[in-house]
């Protein structure tokens, strides 16, 4: 059983570099199409678009919802039993996958739900919702960059 730990660690970054490179495309090609900019600089919400290409559930789901969430609480069991010195860059590695977790349950899915059902349940203030969003987005990108070269860092000591 000595090669779970290292099976799992290997799965985290797999699955870790996928996500962050969807994460990437996301940003720079379905994020536009769901938050077009208007006239004055502001943003406005696609709702016909968010539910055409719904990547919550014909993509996310099957990268990192389920499985990036599974293998985050798996590594974080592990890495807390591990030793130094892959312990440390393995256990933050994790740590900051589970914030971003957390964030994604907290925010990005339930937001992406109220912008889905925009149109049928008006959003106070949907621009400043569609601003936090983008912004936190970058946020949850570098969580996810620095948490995959944590890892890989892990893998390499």
């Amino acid at each position: 059983m000595s090669y779970v730990p290292d099976l799992l660690l290997f799965l985290f970054i797999i699955n870790l570099g996928t996500a962050f490179g969807a994460g990437l495309y996301e940003t720079k090609i379905i994020l536009p199409r769901w938050f077009p900019k208007t006239a004055t600089s502001s943003y406005s919400i696609n709702v016909d678009a968010m539910r055409q290409t719904d990547v919550g559930r014909s993509f996310w789901a099957f990268v990192s919802t389920g499985p990036l969430t599974l293998l985050t609480l798996a590594n974080l069991v592990v890495a807390w039993q591990s030793a130094p010195p892959k312990h440390d860059w393995w256990l933050a590695a994790t740590l900051l996958t589970l914030v971003e977790r957390l964030s994604t349950f907290t925010f990005f899915i339930p937001t992406a739900i109220r912008f889905q059902k925009a149109d049928v349940q008006p959003i106070a203030n949907p621009r400043r919702l569609v601003q936090a969003w983008i912004r936190l987005n970058y946020v949850r990108l570098a969580l996810n960059l620095t948490a995959w070269l944590l890892t890989l860092e892990a893998l390499s000591v």
